[in-house]
């Protein structure tokens, strides 16, 4: 089975992925990575020439081949799970992590960040805030546990996402320490 870490751009996918890809010794893929990869150039010039329909359709691809790897810890991009067809092909083979911060955090995190804006014409605070109003159900219902990332170190957080591993069934023998704090849904 896969981990796979949504949530808003921002929250800490990237960083905490490979740190504990690192720490359990699992391969460690990220969707913005693997798509630059294919295309062979950034993303944000396949927005820019072709929309965001077409980085939607490599998108789902993407996810294609990521729900046919197995034991691996996987990023996906900011908006991924906003679409049921990614969580429909990903949810048979892992566990989706939300994590979560404030608007504000998220703001200070991507500021210095080239990223095309979802709204058009928007600052990069109104485009998170209404990317999260209009988004919020759909990353809660994907996801399996919700993850906060704006209150400890990146250290405290990967050591507590390894306990949460641990104690769900379909990881055990990741060889992690005892549960922590995280929040389960039910």
């Amino acid at each position: 089975m896969n981990v796979y870490f949504c949530g808003m751009i921002g929250t800490g996918k990237t960083t905490i992925g490979q740190r504990l890809a690192d720490e359990l010794s699992m391969p460690f893929y990220d969707l913005d990575q693997e798509m630059n990869k294919r295309l062979g150039y950034s993303f944000h010039r396949l927005v820019a020439e072709e929309g965001w329909l077409a980085f939607r359709e490599l998108e789902y691809y993407i996810c294609k081949f990521f729900s046919e790897k197995s034991d691996a810890i996987i990023c996906l991009g900011g908006g991924t799970v906003r679409y049921d067809w990614n969580v429909d092909v990903l949810r048979p083979s892992g566990r989706l992590i939300l994590l979560e911060a404030s608007i504000e955090e998220l703001v200070r995190r991507v500021s210095q960040a080239d990223r095309p804006r979802v709204n058009e014409g928007t600052t990069i605070e109104e485009d998170i805030s209404l990317m999260w109003k209009q988004s919020k159900n759909k990353y809660y219902t994907a996801a399996d546990y919700i993850y906060r990332t704006d209150e400890k170190s990146v250290e405290e957080e990967v050591e507590e996402l390894k306990n949460l591993l641990r104690n769900d069934s379909l990881f055990q023998g990741l060889g992690c320490n005892q549960a922590s704090e995280f929040i389960e849904k039910q």
